[in-house]
Protein backbone atom coordinates (compact mmCIF):
# COMPACT_ATOMS: atom_id res chain seq x y z
CA UNK A 1 0.00 0.00 0.00
CA UNK A 2 1.26 3.67 -0.34
CA UNK A 3 2.56 5.67 2.22
CA UNK A 4 -0.19 7.51 2.72
CA UNK A 5 -2.94 4.05 2.79
CA UNK A 6 -0.82 3.23 5.60
CA UNK A 7 -0.92 6.21 7.30
CA UNK A 8 -3.99 6.24 7.41
CA UNK A 9 -4.73 2.41 8.32
CA UNK A 10 -2.40 3.85 11.87
CA UNK A 11 -4.48 6.03 12.74
CA UNK A 12 -7.24 4.16 12.76
CA UNK A 13 -8.90 2.89 16.14
CA UNK A 14 -8.40 -0.72 16.87
CA UNK A 15 -12.05 -1.19 16.73
CA UNK A 16 -14.94 0.53 14.29
CA UNK A 17 -17.19 1.97 16.62
CA UNK A 18 -20.98 1.79 15.13
CA UNK A 19 -23.05 3.12 18.20
CA UNK A 20 -24.90 -0.55 19.15
CA UNK A 21 -21.40 -2.28 18.62
CA UNK A 22 -17.44 -1.91 18.05
CA UNK A 23 -15.73 -3.91 16.35
CA UNK A 24 -13.17 -5.19 17.12
CA UNK A 25 -10.96 -5.01 14.19
CA UNK A 26 -7.74 -5.45 15.44
CA UNK A 27 -8.36 -8.72 16.96
CA UNK A 28 -6.90 -10.81 14.43
CA UNK A 29 -3.34 -8.49 15.04
CA UNK A 30 -3.56 -9.89 19.11
CA UNK A 31 -4.78 -13.00 19.22
CA UNK A 32 -4.25 -14.63 15.84
CA UNK A 33 -8.68 -14.73 15.48
CA UNK A 34 -10.78 -12.63 13.67
CA UNK A 35 -13.74 -11.50 15.72
CA UNK A 36 -16.77 -13.92 15.44
CA UNK A 37 -20.15 -13.14 15.18
CA UNK A 38 -22.76 -14.53 17.76
CA UNK A 39 -25.98 -14.03 16.28
CA UNK A 40 -28.37 -15.16 18.91
CA UNK A 41 -30.56 -12.21 20.15
CA UNK A 42 -29.30 -9.78 17.94
CA UNK A 43 -31.86 -6.71 16.28
CA UNK A 44 -32.47 -7.80 12.77
CA UNK A 45 -30.70 -4.67 11.37
CA UNK A 46 -27.59 -4.80 13.90
CA UNK A 47 -26.63 -8.24 12.88
CA UNK A 48 -26.81 -7.29 9.00
CA UNK A 49 -24.93 -4.36 9.64
CA UNK A 50 -22.28 -6.02 11.43
CA UNK A 51 -22.12 -8.47 8.80
CA UNK A 52 -22.19 -6.21 6.21
CA UNK A 53 -19.02 -4.39 7.52
CA UNK A 54 -17.06 -7.42 8.37
CA UNK A 55 -17.40 -9.05 5.12
CA UNK A 56 -16.01 -5.40 3.70
CA UNK A 57 -12.99 -5.26 6.13
CA UNK A 58 -12.17 -8.78 5.76
CA UNK A 59 -13.63 -10.49 2.87
CA UNK A 60 -15.30 -13.30 5.16
CA UNK A 61 -17.24 -13.15 8.26
CA UNK A 62 -18.37 -16.08 10.49
CA UNK A 63 -21.12 -16.37 12.69
CA UNK A 64 -22.51 -18.79 15.65
CA UNK A 65 -26.34 -19.77 16.65
CA UNK A 66 -28.11 -17.96 13.64
CA UNK A 67 -31.45 -19.24 12.68
CA UNK A 68 -33.24 -19.16 8.93
CA UNK A 69 -34.55 -16.05 9.51
CA UNK A 70 -31.28 -14.44 10.33
CA UNK A 71 -29.44 -16.26 7.31
CA UNK A 72 -32.49 -14.91 5.03
CA UNK A 73 -32.20 -11.24 6.20
CA UNK A 74 -28.18 -11.53 5.87
CA UNK A 75 -28.18 -13.31 2.79
CA UNK A 76 -30.32 -9.86 1.21
CA UNK A 77 -26.92 -8.06 2.06
CA UNK A 78 -24.56 -10.96 1.04
CA UNK A 79 -26.04 -13.39 -1.46
CA UNK A 80 -23.04 -15.96 -1.06
CA UNK A 81 -23.23 -16.13 2.38
CA UNK A 82 -23.83 -20.17 4.24
CA UNK A 83 -26.31 -21.49 5.98
CA UNK A 84 -25.68 -24.69 7.45
CA UNK A 85 -29.17 -25.94 9.74
CA UNK A 86 -27.58 -28.48 11.81
CA UNK A 87 -24.69 -26.06 13.45
CA UNK A 88 -26.60 -22.78 13.21
CA UNK A 89 -23.51 -21.67 11.61
CA UNK A 90 -23.99 -18.66 8.95
CA UNK A 91 -21.06 -17.62 7.06
CA UNK A 92 -18.96 -16.59 4.33
CA UNK A 93 -15.23 -17.86 3.76
CA UNK A 94 -12.35 -16.24 1.22
CA UNK A 95 -12.37 -19.29 -1.59
CA UNK A 96 -8.70 -20.16 -1.03
CA UNK A 97 -8.47 -20.84 2.60
CA UNK A 98 -5.89 -24.01 3.26
CA UNK A 99 -6.40 -26.19 5.97
CA UNK A 100 -3.43 -27.47 7.78
CA UNK A 101 -2.95 -30.14 10.84
CA UNK A 102 -4.90 -32.29 12.07
CA UNK A 103 -8.59 -31.98 14.63
CA UNK A 104 -10.28 -35.10 15.13
CA UNK A 105 -13.99 -34.46 16.46
CA UNK A 106 -15.54 -37.15 17.81
CA UNK A 107 -18.89 -37.65 19.13
CA UNK A 108 -21.01 -40.09 21.54
CA UNK A 109 -24.23 -40.30 19.60
CA UNK A 110 -26.07 -39.08 16.32
CA UNK A 111 -27.99 -36.47 18.93
CA UNK A 112 -24.78 -34.57 19.57
CA UNK A 113 -23.89 -33.49 16.19
CA UNK A 114 -25.25 -30.34 16.24
CA UNK A 115 -22.72 -29.39 19.15
CA UNK A 116 -20.04 -31.26 16.80
CA UNK A 117 -20.40 -29.59 13.75
CA UNK A 118 -20.31 -26.09 15.53
CA UNK A 119 -16.55 -27.24 16.74
CA UNK A 120 -15.48 -28.87 13.86
CA UNK A 121 -16.82 -26.00 11.44
CA UNK A 122 -15.62 -23.37 13.54
CA UNK A 123 -11.88 -24.91 13.43
CA UNK A 124 -12.13 -25.44 9.98
CA UNK A 125 -13.26 -21.45 9.21
CA UNK A 126 -10.05 -20.69 11.32
CA UNK A 127 -7.58 -22.76 9.32
CA UNK A 128 -7.55 -26.15 10.71
CA UNK A 129 -8.20 -30.00 8.46
CA UNK A 130 -10.57 -31.80 10.63
CA UNK A 131 -11.82 -35.37 10.26
CA UNK A 132 -15.19 -36.15 11.90
CA UNK A 133 -15.97 -39.46 13.56
CA UNK A 134 -19.53 -39.72 14.98
CA UNK A 135 -21.80 -42.21 16.98
CA UNK A 136 -18.38 -43.78 18.91
CA UNK A 137 -19.99 -43.53 22.16
CA UNK A 138 -19.40 -46.00 25.03
CA UNK A 139 -22.32 -48.17 24.42
CA UNK A 140 -20.37 -49.53 22.10
CA UNK A 141 -17.01 -49.45 22.50
CA UNK A 142 -16.09 -51.37 19.47
CA UNK A 143 -16.87 -48.72 17.30
CA UNK A 144 -14.59 -46.15 19.13
CA UNK A 145 -11.95 -49.02 18.62
CA UNK A 146 -12.19 -49.10 15.29
CA UNK A 147 -11.14 -45.80 14.68
CA UNK A 148 -8.51 -45.67 17.09
CA UNK A 149 -5.61 -45.22 14.94
CA UNK A 150 -6.88 -42.61 13.12
CA UNK A 151 -8.17 -40.55 16.53
CA UNK A 152 -4.31 -41.44 17.67
CA UNK A 153 -3.10 -39.17 14.84
CA UNK A 154 -4.57 -36.12 15.70
CA UNK A 155 -3.25 -32.90 17.34
CA UNK A 156 -6.56 -32.83 19.39
CA UNK A 157 -9.44 -34.53 19.68
CA UNK A 158 -12.70 -32.93 20.66
CA UNK A 159 -15.00 -35.20 22.38
CA UNK A 160 -18.47 -34.34 22.44
CA UNK A 161 -21.23 -36.23 24.76
CA UNK A 162 -24.31 -35.70 26.53
CA UNK A 163 -26.02 -38.42 28.51
CA UNK A 164 -23.00 -39.30 31.41
CA UNK A 165 -20.20 -37.76 29.29
CA UNK A 166 -18.11 -40.84 29.38
CA UNK A 167 -16.64 -40.16 25.95
CA UNK A 168 -13.46 -38.20 27.05
CA UNK A 169 -12.49 -40.01 29.36
CA UNK A 170 -12.37 -43.48 27.31
CA UNK A 171 -10.40 -40.91 25.17
CA UNK A 172 -8.49 -39.70 27.25
CA UNK A 173 -7.05 -42.63 27.86
CA UNK A 174 -6.08 -43.86 24.69
CA UNK A 175 -4.25 -40.89 22.90
CA UNK A 176 -1.41 -38.80 24.02
CA UNK A 177 -2.38 -35.28 22.66
CA UNK A 178 -4.93 -33.05 24.64
CA UNK A 179 -8.60 -33.86 24.71
CA UNK A 180 -11.10 -30.86 24.67
CA UNK A 181 -14.37 -32.60 26.44
CA UNK A 182 -17.83 -31.26 24.93
CA UNK A 183 -20.59 -31.74 27.59
CA UNK A 184 -23.95 -31.24 25.39
CA UNK A 185 -27.23 -30.97 27.29
CA UNK A 186 -28.86 -33.60 25.56
CA UNK A 187 -30.08 -36.56 27.45
CA UNK A 188 -32.88 -37.62 30.08
CA UNK A 189 -34.20 -36.10 33.11
CA UNK A 190 -31.44 -36.63 35.31
CA UNK A 191 -28.60 -35.44 32.98
CA UNK A 192 -30.15 -32.09 34.26
CA UNK A 193 -29.71 -29.75 30.43
CA UNK A 194 -26.23 -31.60 30.46
CA UNK A 195 -25.09 -30.84 33.95
CA UNK A 196 -24.75 -34.18 34.91
CA UNK A 197 -21.97 -35.12 31.67
CA UNK A 198 -20.02 -31.45 32.43
CA UNK A 199 -19.16 -33.11 35.98
CA UNK A 200 -18.26 -36.40 34.84
CA UNK A 201 -16.02 -34.67 32.58
CA UNK A 202 -14.76 -32.16 35.01
CA UNK A 203 -14.04 -35.27 37.28
CA UNK A 204 -12.08 -37.29 34.67
CA UNK A 205 -9.48 -39.58 35.88
CA UNK A 206 -8.13 -39.31 32.64
CA UNK A 207 -5.24 -37.08 31.51
CA UNK A 208 -4.57 -34.11 29.24
CA UNK A 209 -8.59 -33.85 29.15
CA UNK A 210 -9.79 -29.71 29.42
CA UNK A 211 -13.61 -29.14 29.66
CA UNK A 212 -15.54 -26.25 27.81
CA UNK A 213 -19.20 -24.79 28.73
CA UNK A 214 -21.85 -27.16 27.99
CA UNK A 215 -22.73 -26.94 24.33
CA UNK A 216 -20.06 -24.98 23.61
CA UNK A 217 -18.79 -26.11 20.53
CA UNK A 218 -17.80 -23.14 19.04
CA UNK A 219 -15.34 -22.40 21.97
CA UNK A 220 -13.66 -26.14 21.49
CA UNK A 221 -13.33 -25.37 17.91
CA UNK A 222 -11.06 -21.95 18.62
CA UNK A 223 -8.93 -23.62 21.58
CA UNK A 224 -8.83 -27.05 19.37
CA UNK A 225 -7.60 -24.23 16.35
CA UNK A 226 -4.93 -22.65 19.03
CA UNK A 227 -3.25 -26.44 20.05
CA UNK A 228 -3.37 -27.51 15.96
CA UNK A 229 -1.45 -24.30 15.47
CA UNK A 230 1.29 -25.42 18.21
CA UNK A 231 1.82 -28.63 16.71
CA UNK A 232 2.12 -27.05 13.14
CA UNK A 233 4.80 -24.74 13.92
CA UNK A 234 6.74 -27.35 15.75
CA UNK A 235 6.65 -29.88 12.99
CA UNK A 236 7.99 -27.28 11.14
Amino acid sequence: MSVEAAEGYFRRQPFEEMGYAKLDSHRELRSGFPEVIYCSGKPDDCLVSIYRKMYEANGEAFGTRADRHQYELVKQEIPDILYDEVSHILKIEKPDKKRLGRIVVCTAGTADIPVAEEAAQTAEYFGSYVERIYDVGVSGLHRLLARLEQIQKANCVVAVAGMEGALASVIGGLVRNPVLAVPTSIGYGASLNGLSALLTMINSCANGVAVVNIDNGYGAGYLATQINRLAIQKET
